[in-house]
């Protein structure tokens, strides 16, 4: 992986966070113009946010996240981590590396964005609902569970995209099976699918000077971590019965 190929990643990985946890902001955020708008508005939001990033990211082959790129590593039916970049555990941690300081950037970005409004909320559980994923009903052992399949879903579809899509249209689909699965897995937990998606921005959050933010819940964090790598694991399973 170049210096070109880990900006491409880096950036690409800050705008999906920007646009992402822009429109988490301006569902939930007071006074703003898109308060109340509900969670298929963030569904889409997030989906355009992954297209966008695979557009800035296409250098790099556009993984912006840790659980496709650990998938792609272990997947023995993909050849290279995208073309020209070979498999090897030097390339594997900088897409992670580039994944979390993109991550971690794109949500200070938004922050700055959405400052005023910061401000202006009460709620600190709705400030860090910007930044990162919970549960609705916390239970780590089931809220563990959907994340495995809700990522399992995403990357098996990632990793037939190449076999299966047309030519020219990856990006879009990708971009709308991230609708589908926030719309139909994502009520559980918010739909983390992507560990630098959550940690980097839960760790902006922890640093940040945010008023009347309250604590970042180290405790669930290794939910969305942990959950995602495994769910990547399990769509190489699959992956390898099929393909």
């Amino acid at each position: 992986m170049n210096g070109t190929q880990f900006i491409a990643e880096l950036l690409g990985t800050a705008v999906l966070l920007l646009l992402g946890g822009g429109v988490v902001a301006n569902n939930i955020l007071v006074k703003t113009k898109g308060y109340g708008t509900g969670f298929l508005m963030v569904n889409f939001g997030w989906g355009f946010a992954v297209l966008a990033g695979i557009l800035v990211a296409a250098a790099s082959g556009a993984h912006l996240n840790p659980a496709v790129t650990v998938a792609f590593m272990a997947d023995p039916h993909v050849a290279e981590l995208a073309p020209g970049i070979a498999k090897t555990a030097g390339n594997l941690g900088l897409y992670i590396v580039a994944q979390m300081i993109g991550a971690f950037l794109g949500a200070v970005l938004c922050w700055l964005a959405y400052k005023d409004h910061f401000d202006q909320e009460e709620n600190p559980a709705m400030k860090l609902g910007v930044f990162s994923t919970g549960p609705e009903i916390r239970s780590y052992g089931m809220n563990l569970v959907t994340e495995i399949l809700a990522t399992a879903a995403l990357v098996l579809f990632i990793l037939m995209v190449p076999a299966k899509a047309p030519a020219g249209l990856g990006g879009i689909l990708v971009a709308f099976a991230v609708v589908g699965v926030g719309a139909s897995l994502g009520g559980p937990t918010g739909y983390a699918i992507n560990p630098a998606r959550d940690l980097g921005p839960r760790i902006a959050h922890a640093i940040l000077p945010i008023k009347g933010k309250g604590g970042s819940d180290w405790a669930y964090s290794w939910v969305p971590v942990v959950g995602p790598i495994l769910g990547g694991l399990l769509a190489v399973l699959v992956h390898g019965l099929i393909a």
